[in-house]
């Protein structure tokens, strides 16, 4: 079962960059370096089926599009957003947290409503958009390290560890789209 995923992975890689390597200019972290890959719907698609494939093309699909979407119109790096996704809820759109966290960007419920949101905060795009709206405030304020972290933490910041696990999960991305 794990080499069919592997072989449908690297299969769906090729066909994602039509055996080209696009190339993708600097992220919020700085300067990448030459050979990154540029991350597009079928990019965040292929990275997030990596860590969930229970998902249906379909949610796939929408989940690589809002990536996109709203990335672009928060100003964030969507491998950024890709491994915050995997990291808080291992791409599985109906988890609940413990603590009452929902979603993809495991967005707490009583957030939505300051954010001025229509939609149910479990749909694919309405989670992803709240998750890039907090994420992105939340980096204007303190920069990228601090702000990935208040993510997590709120405003109290007690450590490095959710920012460090951010960080390897979008070098795994990086990882898996250079297959």
């Amino acid at each position: 079962m794990r080499t069919r995923v592997v072989l449908l992975l690297a299969l769906s890689a090729l066909l994602v960059f039509d055996g080209e390597a696009p190339t993708r200019p600097g992220s919020l972290s700085g300067e990448l370096a030459s050979g990154d890959l540029r991350i597009d719907a079928e990019a965040v698609a292929l990275a997030v089926a990596a860590v969930n494939p229970t998902l249906s093309p379909g949610e796939l699909d929408r989940i690589g599009r809002a990536v996109i979407r709203y990335s672009t119109k928060y100003g964030l790096d969507p491998e950024l957003v890709t491994a915050v996704i995997r990291e808080e809820s291992s791409g599985r759109p109906w988890v609940r947290s413990p603590k009452g966290a929902v979603g993809l960007m495991q967005v707490m419920p009583h957030m939505f409503e300051p954010l001025g949101m229509a939609g149910n905060p479990n749909t694919i795009e309405t989670n992803i958009e709240a998750g890039c709206l907090i994420l992105a405030d939340n980096i204007t304020r303190l920069g990228e390290k601090d702000g990935v972290s208040a993510y997590f933490w709120g405003s109290e910041i007690r450590d490095v560890s959710y920012l460090l696990r951010v960080e390897a999960e979008r070098a795994a991305v990086r990882r898996l789209l250079r297959l």
